[in-house]
């Protein structure tokens, strides 16, 4: 969706709530995906998983977006192996993860271009992430996953329960690009 999630985030939860017969009073925890990622889209989806928390009186916690979209390689796949999370910015860059099999960072998220993107790659890493397809060597494993929302809270309950403080702050990894109204 490239316009319009304000006005869809909340309703979209709504309706999955409905579905699964749940209210507010039967969460104890509210995941939301922190970035890297588009300005605006991590600005909503904070503002509204906050708002959720405050109404619904549960902790938010927080998860980086390389996190959760590896947390949908099923861990029979991931055991035991490096994953490296490459997803597209739409500016010719790419963010960069190295984790673990059990989704621990072994690197910070960085902002990297397509050339060091392409140095990362190691022979026995798996890939993911919607940009790394454009990185793939011959006989580099590769496994299709996109952030999911039932991973996420998997993820965030786990992470919680073992003590992690994950807080819901943006996680950014270069300023937004705004131009500023030049004085009169």
């Amino acid at each position: 969706m490239e316009r319009g999630q304000s006005e869809a985030l909340l309703p979209m939860v709504q309706h999955v709530m409905a579905e699964a017969g749940v209210t507010g009073d039967d969460l104890d925890l509210v995941a939301v995906t922190v970035g890297p990622g588009a300005f605006t889209g991590i600005r909503i989806g904070l503002s509204a998983a906050r708002g959720l928390g405050l109404a619904w009186g549960v902790r938010v916690a927080g998860i980086p977006c390389p996190q959760a979209v590896a947390a949908a390689i099923p861990a029979e796949i991931r055991k035991g192996k490096t994953i490296l999370v490459l997803l597209e910015t739409k500016r010719g860059d790419v963010w960069a993860q190295r984790l673990d099999g059990d989704l621990n960072p072994l690197t910070p998220p960085a902002s990297v271009s397509a050339e060091i993107a392409a140095a990362m790659v190691a022979s026995d890493d798996l890939l993911c992430g919607d940009a790394a397809h454009r990185f793939v060597t011959h006989g580099t494993p590769i496994a299709a996953c996109h952030a999911d929302a039932a991973h996420l809270a998997e993820l965030a309950c786990r992470l919680v329960q073992q003590g992690f403080d994950l807080p819901p702050v943006p996680l950014y990894l270069r300023p937004p690009d705004v131009t500023m109204p030049k004085r009169p």
